[in-house]
């Protein structure tokens, strides 16, 4: 969640009800928002009432449930067309998972965080984490390592510093010191691995989407399994990879692409 700003008001507590209603990926009591959120009471459910009359969220009277709202979902639609790489980046994405045959993601940061915002599933689908339009950690992806290596020197200590640096497995990297040297190494190569870092018997490799003058758009990624795959298959992806990424780049120069979500897509120093 983005830093509240005083200056932000009621604006930034409305934005925080909303990400905290669909945090729960579910329909939702007023009971169980009260127990997760800060606010008092009054503050709450006016904050509630609010984004239910100008529709971004949803109230079910009978059962008590509050929801995403349809506005919301025009908004997001929306959203996804102008200031995602999906659009642009859609053809390709098919293109690659049918060859490969294995998942494919395209992800952007949402400030300190992963946003999928498109996603292929192999043939033989695997249930993990990742969905389009799910947030996810940085620090233990494969796509949140291939674009924390190429953030500006001055902003990922901040980057870092937001970073939960939970042990998801034995494999996990859980500090920003150590993280420090596995992005020199990402830089040095030009992608990064997912070695079971975020899920148990889940790797992947990802290259970076950068403009052409070194900032971070996004990143692509191949996932497979330690069942049917391994580090060394999927390093062989990455030229084909990177002709992709430099593809989804090209054709995002004549686009004006948004630059108020994150300092992520300058250059780096």
């Amino acid at each position: 969640m983005a830093a509240r700003s005083a200056a932000d008001g009621t604006v930034a507590k409305a934005l925080e009800v909303l990400d905290l209603v669909a945090g729960f990926g579910r329909p939702v009591r007023f009971s169980d928002l009260m127990e997760a959120s800060d606010y008092p009471k009054a503050t709450l459910y006016r904050l509630l009432q609010t984004l239910v009359r100008q529709g971004m969220l949803a109230h079910d009277p009978e059962g008590g449930h509050y929801t995403m709202g349809m506005r919301l979902v025009r908004l997001a639609h929306v959203a996804w067309q102008q200031s995602s790489l999906a659009p642009i980046a859609r053809p390709h994405l098919d293109r690659l998972s049918a060859e490969v045959g294995e998942t494919v993601h395209l992800a952007q940061l949402d400030h300190a965080q992963v946003l999928y915002v498109d996603k292929r599933s192999a043939r033989d689908p695997v249930a993990m984490f990742s969905q389009a339009g799910k947030v996810g950690p940085a620090y233990c992806t494969g796509v949140g390592k291939a674009m924390l290596a190429h953030l500006p020197a001055a902003t990922l200590p901040a980057i870092l510093a937001q970073q939960s640096w939970h042990r998801f497995t034995p494999r996990t990297i859980t500090s920003p010191e150590a993280m420090q040297t596995e992005l020199a190494q990402v830089r040095s190569r030009g992608f990064a691995f997912d070695d079971e870092e975020h899920e148990p018997g889940i790797i992947c490799v990802a290259v970076p989407i950068l403009t052409s003058g070194g900032g971070v758009l996004g990143a692509l990624s191949i996932t497979s399994t330690t069942a049917r795959s391994s580090l060394d298959a999927l390093e062989g992806l990455v030229p084909e990879m990177r002709a992709i990424a430099q593809t989804i780049s090209a054709e995002t120069e004549n686009w004006r692409f948004p630059e108020d979500s994150a300092p992520a897509i300058r250059k780096r120093a």
